[in-house]
């Protein structure tokens, strides 16, 4: 029998700003996700909203390893336009649909499962302006996470990319993203990027007009 995860005390998780201020989201019961606590998403919020003020006004929002969707969702309660998902855990993708559905924004958040590192080509959906990662510490896969991005043609030239990792991390996701601040928040240090298209050479690049990105819509 496969082990289980252990269970874990469900923290309340709830939207902080915006629109959907105050509303409570569907909370991980095992140890398999570790969503950003409220305190800090309030204040990478905040950060945003007075540094990087044009990132949240209709802005197209992907978020990598999305966990609970609380980072997606917040930006489309403070005035993003729209927001994709991608999650490859089971828990995971179901707490997210909770949570779409739970807000009313079926029409406005896609939800795909994917390995974040692999994404492929983007395909038909486009390019994104805002970009929230936040990967399983210790592994270094915010860097591969944001290179397949960079690759598959999902970033938006001039986007703005935020990375969270542990305090000990040293990311290095390559030249074509600019290094704008970083922050700390107890044990969790949050970067925040800019992507210059311009800074990676047009061979690492695949073509993002390919339209089957092998991407599971669920």
């Amino acid at each position: 029998m496969a082990s289980q995860l252990p269970a874990r005390d469900v923290d309340p998780v709830r939207i902080v700003g915006g629109e959907f201020r105050g509303r409570n989201l569907a909370a991980p019961k095992t140890q398999s996700i570790r969503p950003t606590t409220d305190r800090s998403r309030e204040s990478l919020f905040n950060i945003l909203s007075h540094g990087y003020a044009e990132a949240l006004d209709g802005t197209r929002v992907l978020d990598l390893f999305a966990g609970t969707g609380a980072l997606g969702l917040e930006a489309l309660s403070r005035g993003c336009r729209s927001a994709l998902f991608v999650e490859n855990g089971v828990e995971g993708r179901g707490i997210i649909q909770q949570n779409i559905e739970t807000l009313g924004l079926q029409g406005r958040a896609r939800l795909y499962r994917r390995d974040a590192t692999k994404l492929g080509p983007c395909g038909t959906m486009g390019q994104f302006d805002l970009v929230f990662a936040d990967p399983p510490y210790g592994r270094g896969l915010g860097d591969d996470a944001l290179t397949s991005a960079a690759r598959g043609g999902w970033l938006g030239d001039g986007a703005l990319i935020v990375l969270e990792e542990e305090a000990a991390a040293s990311p290095d996701p390559g030249a074509a993203f600019e290094l704008l601040e970083s922050r700390a928040f107890g044990d969790t240090i949050m970067r925040i990027f800019r992507y210059n298209a311009a800074g990676r050479s047009g061979a690492e690049n695949l073509n993002p007009a390919i339209a089957n990105n092998g991407l599971d819509n669920e």
